[in-house]
């Protein structure tokens, strides 16, 4: 039997678990052990934007009224019918929250595989990609829990830094980040750290409710730090760009209001405020724009080659994580759990924001 964590996509709070026989493998297949797997506000963000980016499509349910919520993680072989893939290699990558996954590996090298599973063929190839541990030289089997938790969510951070810097930062003088806690918030508040001093960088201000102001402010990676509720004290006369990884409708329209015509972009990525979620219709100022990071991947692709974009996010991860995991200042811990009720009480918890934002849960069916 296999087992899976479901949720009904019109209301992220009925989850449902499904279970099934495994099948068989078919030649080119293979079937993996998930785990462990991190489970953040990110993947909360997957949820809300389920249908509109496609997030739902890696793993189907076999229904229609529900999804899977994919996950970054770690998993083993179990059984292979693959050429080049052997039981009991490690991968990391993207999985369903399940306790195993079937693949279908192509272009197998010694990095790792993409999987050619055919209702993933025309999805972003970013996703698709399955990392062999044994080939990673950013690979550390004390760090999975901290590589699970930040490694897909700093992809993001680097990719936004580098999409801002690619626009000459709109020429704004500050770029507003909201939830300045979240793990994506801080790694691109530590991307932004590495330009101060450049000429035309700008300055960084996280956004933050009331509790986590203490947190993101002792991080150190942003100018300046100030909880929602005193946006009022921020000067709003001169260019700023708004990333917004709440997508709180309200709070996006407090900004757009305040800064009006100053606001040069307005780059929408995440969702932690799930349930305040709204459209961009009717707002002072630009119309947001959803950031897809496999754009700005092909981009710089083309421009640096596959090798010198893998070349500079390994550079810039490898401080990061040195950053995060001090020994004497951590910036996170990474907190394990196995087992359906550690799964279920982590989602509920996430939704309802009750995750303190120095913890990270790492799972296992």
């Amino acid at each position: 039997m296999t087992t899976m964590f479901t949720v009904e996509r019109g209301n992220l709070r009925r989850a449902h678990w499904r279970e099934a026989a495994a099948a068989p493998l078919a030649n080119g297949q293979v079937r993996l052990r998930v785990g462990p797997f991190a489970l953040t506000s990110n993947n909360i963000t997957y949820a809300a934007f389920g249908d509109a980016m496609r997030y739902w499509d890696f793993f189907p349910t076999g229904d229609s009224a529900t999804g899977c919520i994919p996950v970054w993680g770690f998993a083993t072989v179990s059984e292979s019918l693959a050429d080049g893939v052997d039981e009991g290699e490690r991968f990391y990558g993207y999985w369903p929250m399940a306790d195993e996954a079937v693949l279908e590996p192509t272009r197998i090298v010694s990095e790792g595989f993409i999987d050619a599973s055919a209702h993933r063929r025309e999805l972003p190839e970013v996703y698709n990609r399955y990392v062999r541990c044994s080939g990673d030289p950013a690979y550390r089997p004390e760090r999975e829990g901290l590589i699970a938790l930040l490694r897909p969510l700093f992809v993001t951070s680097f990719l936004i830094d580098d999409f801002l810097a690619d626009n000459a930062f709109f020429g704004a003088d500050t770029v507003l980040v909201s939830s300045a806690s979240s793990k994506t918030a801080y790694g691109l508040g530590y991307c932004m750290a590495l330009r101060r001093g450049d000429a035309g960088a700008p300055a960084s201000v996280g956004l933050t409710s009331a509790p986590n102001l203490v947190f993101a402010g002792g991080l150190g990676c942003y100018d300046r730090v100030v909880a929602y509720d005193e946006l009022g004290g921020l000067a709003s006369d001169t260019g700023a760009v708004y990333v917004d990884l709440s997508g709180n409708a309200t709070l996006r329209a407090q900004i757009h209001d305040r800064w009006g015509d100053a606001l040069a972009y307005s780059c929408s990525v995440g969702g932690t405020h799930w349930e305040s979620l709204g459209g961009g219709k009717g707002l002072a100022g630009p119309r947001p724009v959803l950031f897809f990071a496999p754009a700005q991947i092909n981009k710089r692709i083309a421009d640096w080659g596959a090798i010198g974009l893998q070349e500079r996010l390994a550079a810039a991860w490898a401080g990061f994580i040195e950053t995060v995991d001090d020994s004497e200042r951590p910036w996170l811990r990474a907190v394990s759990a196995t087992g359906r009720d550690a799964v279920e009480q982590t989602y509920f918890a996430l939704l309802d924001g009750r995750v303190p934002p120095d913890e990270g849960r790492v799972l296992a069916l």
